[in-house]
């Protein structure tokens, strides 16, 4: 046959990985896996974004789950954390000026929690000794030493008070009302009766000398209210003296301890101007405390916690900065939370119930997050902007906007914030929030970019066998050898439907050697050969194809109808790809033309029942252009016809099947029967030159086991495009195949070679004249499409003769 150099030989069918390659014995002799494979572009970019200081190049790592991508970053940052510092504690104390804005001291790592220790004992060193201040010897005779001062000059005014009155012949008298002065006569107080009895003049005289003693008995009380302030006055002060100096041994210690911290010893001098302003809280209460059943009462003591430290966050167990992975990222769980305790109904909150998000535990180091789960989260995105572009971290109730009544609530004053944030997501994410948020490509400025593919190379050889090594040894499996290995690296090259490339889905091909290390534990051996590898892909491939048997048991029954032998006028075997989440497999579907006179062109029956998709229809419509370019020239096109996938009950998508109905349509055109045997993929573009497709492998494996189930005659095959020669990954069962001749494989890179191993008829060529090669297919279209014009032309005159 003329185009037998079309024909692929066995070596073109698959990429076999030589184990030879490898100098060991299993994968235990290897040293352990060191970076990451088959990632040179983002490990650059992603050196590049840890290594610049600037707040706006936070790191967006983007590529397909499964690729590394999160346990390669933590990985590089835990490595990275080391070689820093470790960042500063932060505490939260008490504020003093109005108790809702409680304000962060910070301390290098580790002295928080000495910190907290500290005033955790000074705490409760003040709830012991102050109370007893007011109970001691001293205190008793300082404060009756005042009053007795204070009492005699009380008593001194009251007895000149008297001696005047007695002189003016009145006496003092206390009353419910207070001190009344009351006339005397003959030794004893005038009654009522008595001084109505009196004369005018004696009336006049007693009311001046009573008013005169009323001044000052007034002023004798003014005096004695001043005397009764300064009494208090200067308890209040001896109490201020006595306290300052119970607790002045207290903070003494502390104090010099911290003397090179102005921010501590401020608070240190706060905390003892409240004590002082508190005394009368300091006094033990010895009043009556009652009892209800099942309710808590307030403690009547003194608290003195008001004085304590929220040791807020702690660091002093990190080894470096920190890297924290914060898998649930909620508004609270980022940002922080003040948390409320419930009492007989009412939800009070302090400063020591403010509790740190993850920015907070990552501060002065490394945040993880997916990108995926910041987005589902309210608030979380434009939050964690905020943050990033005010470089600080605000603790806020974000349902305070949504209430009708505004709550006095604490606002905590802000941390500021130096955090490195990595951002996980695949590429749909990046580039929809790079295109519609302004922001987003301001503060996440380094794209690392994780391929899913590598090259096949030596050296990345070499690396999957690191990782095999590296994972069995993880996870206390059986170590492969070399056929195992390169079995395994086989599979990978597999997955990426290329020859020249390996998979970066190290997800799929972890679990490739979960599953053959479980065969070959399950076997009884010591190692992992190429036998379970394959083993194991059967296994996964029998657990996920149900719905594949299925389809070929219609086809073997009949129920689908797929012919593998003979020659049919106007049709053809296409393959297609049925993709059910992790598994995708090919099966044939018979495609056929009908074409006729008329001047409606290609008629796609899937887009008229609305279920082609655009690229399909897309693949159909460039027909016309490739009709047009090579029969149109001399003759206008006078054709109708109807394209359709038989059988075909659900949507078509994909060009790849446009090859194959532009085969049918010359076949039909040419009255050239189409060898069934041979099934074809492949799109076209409208110079006739056929383009590559994906599925490659899946599409001829179908075919094949349809032909092999219906019997294989020799003569069968698939027609390929030559661009996806590279793509072939195919199993063992199809090599064989060709190997022994029956089964074929062809790749063409233009329409003409394939029609012409369809039919077995010369494509043909146009000689010097225009005019085509006798008994070619192009010649019978063209001498075709002639006849249906003129055909076409003679009607219309008929039609004009008509109408006159």
């Amino acid at each position: 046959m003329a185009l037998d150099h079309l024909r692929l030989e066995t070596d073109s069918l698959t990429w076999r990985c030589d184990p030879n390659q490898f100098e060991f014995e299993t994968t235990r002799d290897l040293p352990p896996l060191e970076g990451t494979i088959g990632q040179e572009r983002a490990m650059t970019a992603i050196d590049f974004g840890l290594g610049i200081k600037d707040s706006g190049f936070n790191v967006f790592i983007l590529g397909e789950p499964g690729t590394g991508r999160s346990s390669t970053i933590k990985k590089i940052l835990n490595a990275r954390a080391k070689e820093r510092e470790i960042p500063d504690d932060w505490c939260y104390v008490h504020d003093f000026n109005d108790g809702t804005r409680p304000d962060f001291i910070r301390l290098p790592a580790g002295q928080g929690s000495e910190f907290k220790k500290d005033v955790d004992r000074l705490v409760e060193r003040l709830a012991e000794e102050l109370p007893r201040v007011f109970e001691s010897k001293e205190y008793e005779e300082q404060k009756s030493k005042i009053a007795a001062e204070h009492q005699e000059k009380h008593k001194a005014l009251f007895q000149q008070l008297e001696h005047e009155a007695e002189e003016k012949g009145f006496t003092l008298q206390r009353t419910v009302s207070g001190l009344v002065l009351v006339p005397v006569r003959d030794g004893h107080p005038l009654s009522q009766e008595e001084y109505e009895n009196l004369s005018d003049e004696e009336k006049t005289d007693l009311d001046e000398r009573g008013s005169k003693l009323q001044d000052h008995l007034n002023d004798v009380l003014r005096d004695v209210r001043r005397i009764e302030e300064d009494a208090r006055e200067a308890t209040a002060a001896m109490e201020k003296e006595v306290v300052s100096y119970a607790m002045k041994h207290l903070f003494v210690d502390l104090e010099q301890k911290y003397a090179e911290d102005e921010r501590i010893l401020e608070h240190f001098t706060n905390c003892k101007k409240d004590i002082l302003n508190r005394i009368e809280e300091l006094r033990p209460n010895k009043g009556p405390q009652i009892a209800l059943p099942g309710i808590k009462m307030p403690q009547q003591e003194a608290s003195f916690d008001r004085y304590l430290v929220n040791l807020f966050v702690d660091n002093h167990g990190l080894e470096g900065a920190p890297v924290v992975y914060e898998a649930n990222p909620t508004y609270f769980n980022l940002f922080g939370r003040i948390e409320h305790v419930i009492q007989m109904g009412n939800a009070t909150t302090d400063y020591k119930m403010i509790k740190p998000g993850a920015l907070h535990r990552a501060n002065g180091g490394y945040l993880i997050l997916d990108c995926r789960e910041v987005l589902i989260n309210l608030f979380s995105y434009e939050a964690l902007k905020r943050c990033i572009r005010n470089k600080e971290v605000k603790i806020e109730d974000m349902t305070e906007q949504f209430r009708l009544l505004a709550t006095v609530s604490l606002k905590p004053r802000p941390v500021p914030l130096d955090c490195k944030i990595i951002m996980i997501g695949t590429p749909l994410f990046y580039y929809l929030l790079f295109q519609y948020d302004t922001d987003f490509r301001k503060y996440f400025k380094v794209k690392a970019d994780f391929d899913r593919m590598m090259k096949n190379t030596w050296e990345n050889a070499q690396q999957y066998a690191l990782f095999i090594g590296a994972k069995c040894r993880d996870e206390a499996l059986l170590h492969f050898d070399p056929t195992a290995v390169a079995r395994t690296v086989e599979h990978s090259a597999r997955l990426t439907e290329d020859q020249a490339r390996f998979s970066s889905c190290f997800l799929e091909i972890a679990n490739l050697i979960r599953e053959a290390a479980f065969y070959a534990e399950r076997d009884g051996g010591d190692r992992v050969a190429a036998e379970h590898v394959e083993l194991a892909i059967e296994a996964r491939t029998y657990r996920c194809n149900k719905v594949e048997e299925k389809i070929q048991e219609f086809i073997e029954d009949g129920t689908l109808l797929v012919d593998t032998e003979g020659a049919v006028v106007g049709q053809i075997n296409g393959l297609t790809v049925y993709q059910l989440g992790d598994y995708s497999f090919g099966k044939p579907v018979r495609l056929t033309v009908r074409t006729y006179l008329g001047k409606g062109g290609m008629v796609n029956i899937e887009r008229e029942v609305k279920l082609s998709g655009p690229i399909h229809d897309k693949g159909v419509m460039i027909f016309s252009g490739f009709f047009g370019e090579r029969f149109a020239q001399d003759k206008p096109l006078a054709l109708a016809a109807s394209i359709c996938f038989e059988q075909s009950y659900a949507g078509v998508e994909g060009d790849s099947a446009s090859c194959a109905e532009l085969y049918a349509l010359l076949s039909s055109l040419a009255q050239v029967p189409i060898k069934q045997g041979i099934a074809v993929t492949g799109s076209v573009n409208q110079r006739g030159q056929v383009q590559p497709i994906g599925g490659v492998n899946e599409k001829i494996e179908g075919f094949y086991l349809v032909c092999k189930a219906k019997g294989l005659t020799g003569e069968q095959g698939v027609i390929i495009p030559e661009a996806n020669r590279r793509n072939l990954m195919l199993n063992k069962m199809v090599r064989e195949a060709v190997e022994q001749g029956r089964f074929h494989i062809w790749s063409v890179t233009s329409v003409d070679e394939g029609i012409e191993i369809l039919t077995g008829m010369a494509a043909g060529e146009r000689d010097a004249e225009g005019r085509w090669a006798e008994n070619t297919i192009n010649q019978k279209v063209d001498q075709r499409l002639l006849k249906m014009a003129e055909t076409l032309r003679k009607f219309g005159k008929g039609e004009e003769k008509n109408e006159k």
